[in-house]
């Protein structure tokens, strides 16, 4: 089913925005484009394959739509999954929670089932935007949006999980250090469709945490770090891992068993821990902080987010 916005039965492929819109030179309206909002996940990929690098998908639209409106981004033709609702579904198992390209962020993060399964996912998501976002704003396609300073993005990477991508021909399977190839780049080819993305449930007594600072609340990060602890039996670490947002080009995974292992939660050396997770930071300076200050921050972060997740650890041991 394709239709203009603007004008319900219309020219299937009419298209949408003014020929100009300026407010003291500066863009607020996308340029034209074709619309299309198919009915089924079939006829969207035949869409898709149909539009070739012409076409973009649009899901929630609360990260593509303002790019649009400030001319950063001229797609051809957008092909709407707003009507997918074979899309529409969480899915949690022993092994790993399963998320479609429908499904809100508002959705997962109030998802009970989801919280005892991954808790990362409800405290990353707690960070993101402002409720009004939230409520649009869809997983899936904050993934494939790949911002460097967006948390979902980081929770893929740290829990080692994979996005799942079909065309007309087919079906494949990235894992996500090779999904997330930059700022706002994932490995998404002309003609595909992202359906859904799997993160790995972690192990027994695994806590996790996730903590970030801006310069207001609901915007992107000046820097963040999510962490994953993880403690044998006798409560001593046996696992321990951070990723950073904000401070690269994509999600920033370390390991820091080197720091943490054998310890028990009450001797963590987080200094340790702290100078051997930002050691290979080399953040940008930029208009809202110095690389320098990104870096520092970077490092309170993550002693803050190993001290919470290893104090859930705990917790989870004893329950």
């Amino acid at each position: 089913m394709s239709s203009p916005a603007w004008e319900p039965g219309g020219d299937a492929r009419a298209p949408i925005g003014p020929s100009a819109t300026d407010v003291g030179h500066r863009p607020v309206k996308p340029p034209a484009f074709a619309y299309h909002a198919p009915g089924t996940v079939d006829e969207a990929l035949a869409t898709l394959a149909e539009l070739g690098d012409d076409g973009k998908v649009l899901a929630g639209g609360q990260s593509l739509v303002p790019l649009m409106n400030m001319r950063l981004a001229a797609p051809a033709a957008l092909v709407d999954i707003e009507r997918l609702d074979e899309l529409d579904h969480v899915e949690v198992t022993t092994d790993h929670v399963r998320v479609g390209a429908r499904v809100r962020h508002a959705r997962l993060h109030r998802d009970d089932e989801v919280q005892a399964a991954i808790p990362l996912l409800r405290q990353a998501l707690t960070w993101v935007a402002h409720p009004v976002i939230r409520n649009r704003g869809t997983c899936v396609g904050s993934i494939v949006h790949a911002d460097p300073a967006a948390e979902l993005p980081a929770v893929l990477a740290l829990l080692g999980g994979h996005v799942e991508l079909a065309t007309a021909a087919g079906t494949r399977q990235v894992a996500a250090e090779d999904f997330l190839v930059g700022p706002l780049e994932s490995d998404v080819q002309p003609g595909e469709l992202a359906t859904a993305v799997v993160f790995r449930r972690p192990g027994a007594r695994t806590g996790s945490a996730f903590t970030e600072l801006s310069r207001r609340h609901g915007d992107y990060a000046v820097a963040g770090a999510g962490a994953t602890v993880t403690l044998d039996a006798d409560g001593r670490v046996m696992g321990a891992r951070a990723v950073f947002i904000g401070v690269g080009d994509t999600p920033t995974v370390v390991e820091l068993d080197t720091a943490l292992a054998g310890r028990t939660v009450d001797a963590l050396d987080l200094a340790a821990a702290r100078e051997l997770a930002v050691t290979g930071l080399r953040p940008d300076d930029d208009i809202h902080a110095s690389g320098a200050y990104r870096r520092h921050l970077a490092g309170v972060l993550v002693g803050r987010a190993l001290e919470q997740a290893a104090a859930q650890a705990v917790r989870e041991g004893a329950a």
